[in-house]
């Protein structure tokens, strides 16, 4: 992979650990991700006159991307209603890039090296152990949350298969990324206002910069991923933005000073081995 697109990727993986941390750790859990999407859209907004808009082949997938993601964040809820964190995480982050590269190689004939199918390989195996708290989790998983875990995993790569293509014909990735930001944002606003009025809108000053920041975290983030899935490959950029998860344990333990398990420092060079491999391959 190239080393600009390489080190972007990962610029974008810290940014989604960062926009992550926000929301769980600085706002409510769930209000808080939407408030993050809606916000996401008016920062985006004031960038659309600059980036231009991009070329009508892209516009269906675009809608069909603000579809997925809306259906992502339904799933999402309701998979930790039933599994929660140390069940749903592993599984939806480490099986999506795994997805990815098997439908991409199907759908768009795109396979990477062997270097790259086998830091797709460890990066999937590390993410799944890196989010796991007790590894007992996954022994006794309730099946309904297995279930919404796998979906959500199948909503995550859906989008980034179709962002993926989208930019590719948008002939103008920026555009594409902006865009679709700005009615996800719009989309998720009225959603929110239809089920809660709106008492969401009203946010206190403490939390509003928190979330203000996360959202400019967010929109930066998938940015660059939908920049570099124009030129590099899909599977790739997507299992490279799953180092996020390395970077939300390094987030946990050098700022919250929480502690880290073993396992998960051996998990941490088996993701840091795959990413070396898909910049290698």
């Amino acid at each position: 992979m190239d080393p600009t697109v390489f080190a972007a990727v990962l610029a974008a993986a810290v940014a989604h650990a960062g926009w992550n941390a926000l929301a769980k750790r600085a706002l409510d859990p769930v209000l808080g991700v939407t408030l993050i999407v809606v916000l996401a859209g008016v920062v985006a907004l004031p960038f659309l006159p600059v980036v231009g808009l991009p070329a009508a082949a892209s516009l269906p997938f675009v809608a069909a991307s603000v579809a997925l993601h809306f259906g992502y964040n339904l799933v999402l809820a309701e998979a930790y209603r039933t599994g929660g964190l140390g069940l749903v995480y592993p599984i939806a982050r480490g099986a999506a890039p795994a997805i990815v590269a098997l439908a991409g190689a199907v759908l768009f004939d795109e396979v990477p090296g062997a270097g790259g199918i086998a830091g797709v390989a460890l990066i999937v195996a590390g993410v799944a152990a890196m989010s796991v708290r007790r590894p007992a989790d996954l022994l006794h998983a309730d099946r309904r949350a297995v279930g919404f875990a796998l979906a959500t995993a199948g909503f995550i790569a859906s989008y980034t298969l179709v962002d993926g293509q989208g930019s590719r014909l948008s002939g103008n990735p920026h555009g594409y990324a902006v865009l679709l930001f700005v009615i996800d944002g719009l989309v998720t606003a009225c959603f929110l206002a239809a089920r809660r009025g709106l008492a969401p809108f009203r946010v206190a000053p403490r939390t509003l910069g928190p979330a203000l920041f996360g959202a400019a975290m967010q929109l930066m983030g998938y940015w660059i991923v939908i920049w570099a899935m124009a030129s590099a490959p899909i599977a790739l950029v997507a299992a490279l933005r799953e180092t996020s998860v390395l970077f939300a344990a390094i987030l946990a333990v050098v700022v919250l000073r929480e502690p880290i398990a073993p396992f998960r420092l051996v998990a941490a060079g088996v993701i840091l081995a795959g990413a070396l491999l898909i910049r290698l391959g």
